[in-house]
């Protein structure tokens, strides 16, 4: 309660996962939570994601675990291929990924939006096909002016949207400061499933490129990657869907395999998603009585596999620390004390991931090659440390 008894009212900016995780939390504590999202409806379906670890238990205590595991997509095997598109090795995704086989979730991005959502859809406001235009804080709060027109004041304003967080920019300054390029971009598009595959990923690889068909059921579609190794960030190409194809389309001429029918669909794709592979990595999560979580906060890069589970903890945290501390300053600073480490661990595991999925060397490639053929007599691998390294406190009651 405010010192008037009403209810503090807090803004979350994005409706992805970090945003309505950290509704529910919020609710529960008492608080009034409006949610304002760009898109003009949540987005179903869309690639698969991973809930390993320490975000395996926030979604248990939310009470969506039965229902994550309902859609758990489960992919058998992981094929990596040469240039040729001959099989380098075959072998369970977990292997790779460094999880739990039969622990982890792997859940389309889409279903568990849905799924949050729908845990929260009927206590809080959502505003749909809005976004927030200007902030201003002030002593009594931060004024809100949205694109719409409309105008508000919330005592308490979260970003949870996205890497290219305009929240961020409007508090913070420009991304710029804070983003961190890998030296990577990669598209995402869908296609025709005419290959016949089935709970599964085939990888092909020359050095510093990458292509990928990810066949999440028997159904007619495959999620496609096409990722290369930048290193220079493109100036220019973020921005321009054509300019994107273009590159895409100049990088892999000539490549093997299925490749030339990739960038074909890719020509053709309503769905395209492009970008540049980076982190986010800030001093501060919070400034004054605007607070950031989730990929906004500390974007950890599709190489890692954990920015969904960092999302969900995330969350957590911060609506943790804001049920405990009366002040939003002490409650910001326990969320980033209990958190930081947890995201520094998670985001160091970049290296694995780029120089397991994507090296950018004939030398490198043999080598990962060559200990892909050894894992494939191995057990499953135990979760690496990182994931389940933050250890969750009971959340306080109400």
């Amino acid at each position: 309660m405010t010192p008037h008894g009403l209810k503090r009212k807090v803004l979350i900016s994005g409706a992805s996962i970090a945003g309505p995780a950290l509704v529910y939390w919020l609710h529960r504590s008492g608080y009034e939570v409006t949610v304002v999202e760009k898109s003009g409806a949540l987005r179903g379906g869309g690639y698969p994601i991973d809930i390993r670890g320490t975000a395996l238990e926030v979604v248990r205590r939310m009470g969506i675990l039965p229902q994550l595991r309902d859609a758990h997509v489960g992919s058998r095997r992981l094929t990596f291929l040469d240039a040729d598109g001959g099989e380098v090795a075959s072998l369970a995704p977990a292997a790779v990924a460094g999880g739990a086989e039969g622990q982890d979730l792997e859940v389309r991005r889409g279903d568990l939006a849905e799924i949050l959502y729908a845990l929260v859809r009927d206590d809080v406001e959502f505003l749909f096909g809005d976004s927030v235009d200007t902030l201003d804080q002030s002593g009594h709060g931060v004024d809100v002016a949205f694109r719409s027109g409309r105008r508000r004041t919330f005592d308490l304003v979260v970003g949870a949207d996205g890497m290219h967080s305009h929240t961020r920019g409007a508090v913070f300054g420009p991304e710029e400061q804070f983003h961190h390029y890998l030296g990577y971009c990669f598209a995402i598009f869908t296609m025709p499933n005419t290959l016949g595959l089935s709970r599964e990923v085939v990888l092909w690889n020359t050095p510093g490129k990458a292509g990928a068909l990810y066949a999440v059921g028997g159904n007619d579609e495959l999620h496609a990657f096409l990722t290369f190794h930048q290193p220079e960030l493109p100036a220019g190409v973020v921005r321009d869907p054509g300019a994107q194809r273009d590159l895409v389309a100049a990088t892999f001429a000539g490549a093997g395999w299925e490749i030339p029918r990739m960038v074909g669909a890719l020509r053709d794709a309503d769905d395209l998603f492009f970008d540049t592979v980076g982190q986010i990595r800030m001093p501060h999560w919070s400034s004054g009585r605007v607070a950031l979580v989730g990929d906004a906060a500390h974007a950890p890069s599709f190489l890692t596999g954990q920015g969904s589970s960092l999302a969900l903890a995330g969350g957590y945290m911060l609506a943790g620390a804001l049920a405990e501390h009366r002040d939003h300053t002490a409650a910001f600073a326990a969320y980033e004390r209990g958190t930081r480490e947890f995201v520094t661990m998670n985001q160091a595991l970049v290296g694995h991931g780029s120089a397991t999925l994507f090296p950018t060397t004939a030398q490198a490639l043999e080598q990962r090659n060559t200990a892909l053929r050894g894992l494939e007599a191995l057990p499953t691998a135990t979760p690496r440390p990182a994931h389940t390294a933050l250890t969750l406190p009971a959340f306080p009651s109400p």
